[in-house]
């Protein structure tokens, strides 16, 4: 695989020439270190930082996994990287759900069934929720072919379609769009009293734990609830070509909030999942490794260290970041909703810190209704919001081995 400028890496260097590490001490920094809503010191939190690192669902680039469709690839090394990081994003939102953030992944321990709920969600496989071939062929469906490089707003669009077969996770998915988050929106979505299936839409299986995620006994209280956990999701156009500086302090502000899921992005030839920051460069987890498949457990419990980047993290100027992006949170609760919204406010309030995006309590009368808006291929509407927010108009280049 061929690497297009220089990556970092927090204390190692990674040669893509030859996919070989070569460690350096950690950097040593006064700066505090943020990590999804963590804070951290260099100096004192060293292996709590990589521990957290390390706990992420890291999905890279996979080879000799079972043909997409049928007779598609079996390979997505090239053009699946933004997939991967939309795989990962999501992951965190399951992790959070069902784990919770505080959750740590120990390299040779067994992990509590949820755990494996979450990963079998994402193997490579067609059954499996949110596997790179539902990914790939919900975007058939969007207009996007297979082996089609896909932008950030375009693989918010198809998980959130995804995750309305996900009864065991029963998350609402919001994609705020122009730039605004509609406070009344996000609360009629979330306060549902309808019952979700919860494992009433399982097959039963043998085993406790099955590959797509949904375990056999999701108790009433989780399936009846007045509001569902909430995954939202904020394309962005940060810049023309390069991000605006002005936009650099609010999104630091974001990665330090409790409710941050990262953000999905990158260079203009190849995505990233960007978990936090450190000073004036952003720390990244990076899907260009290609690994050979995993191959699905009938116990439910797949091998999964290399789901899991067990070497320091990349980082990268923030500056050199591409300005069309993905912002993530989470909120588990409507408490947790509240508190996001208030961070908000305060945020607009930041000297130096130009908001990425507006908050409003209802939306604006000239508005589309978001719920009906989808990316077919005969809708101008979201044909202009795909080029404006993924640059596909950008000459990516197929990375090679």
């Amino acid at each position: 695989m061929r690497a297009r400028g220089a990556r970092r890496q927090l204390g190692a260097t990674l040669t893509y020439d030859t996919l070989r590490f070569e460690y350096e001490d950690f950097p040593e920094t006064k700066e505090p270190v943020w990590i999804l809503g963590r804070k951290y010191s260099v100096f004192t939190e060293k292996e709590e930082i990589l521990l957290d690192v390390t706990s992420r669902l890291w999905f890279t680039y996979r080879k000799n996994f079972p043909a997409i469709g049928g007779t598609g690839p079996t390979s997505d090394t090239g053009w699946g990287c933004m997939l991967r990081c939309g795989q990962m994003i999501f992951a965190q939102a399951l992790v959070c759900r069902h784990l919770g953030r505080d959750w740590r992944w120990i390299k040779g321990k067994r992990q509590m069934d949820n755990y494996y709920n979450v990963l079998n969600a994402f193997i490579d496989k067609k059954d499996s929720y949110y596997s790179i071939h539902q990914i790939a062929q919900m975007g058939v469906g969007e207009g996007k072919s297979i082996g089609q490089w896909y932008g950030p707003n375009t693989v918010a669009q198809v998980l959130k379609k995804l995750a309305t077969f996900d009864t065991w996770s029963s998350l609402a998915v919001h994609i705020a769009m122009d730039n605004t988050v509609v406070m009344e929106e996000i609360r009629r979505l979330c306060q549902s009293n309808v019952p979700c299936a919860g494992a009433a839409a399982c097959p039963a299986l043998e085993s406790d734990v099955l590959y797509n995620g949904c375990p056999e006994d999701v108790g009433l209280r989780e399936r009846l609830t007045l509001w569902k956990p909430l995954v939202l999701l904020i394309p962005l156009r940060l810049g023309l070509t390069e991000i605006n500086e002005a936009y650099i302090e609010t999104l630091k502000h974001c990665f330090m909030m409790p409710q941050s899921l990262g953000v999905i992005g990158g260079k203009p030839n190849s995505a990233h999942y960007f978990i936090g920051y450190v000073g004036e460069e952003l720390i990244y987890l990076d899907p260009h490794t290609t690994q050979p498949a995993v191959e699905p457990s009938d116990s439910g419990c797949p091998p999964d260290e290399s789901f899991h980047c067990q070497h320091p993290p990349c980082r990268m100027s923030i500056a050199e970041l591409d300005p069309s992006i993905a912002v993530g949170f989470f909120c588990n609760t409507e408490a947790d909703f509240n508190d996001w919204c208030q961070q908000i406010k305060k945020l607009s309030l930041v000297r130096g810190a130009l908001p990425m995006f507006e908050l409003v309590e209802r939306q604006p009368s000239h508005f589309s209704n978001p719920d009906v808006l989808n990316l077919t291929p005969d809708s101008s509407d979201a044909d202009r919001l795909e080029r404006f927010f993924d640059s596909e108009d950008e000459d990516f280049e197929i990375l090679s081995l």
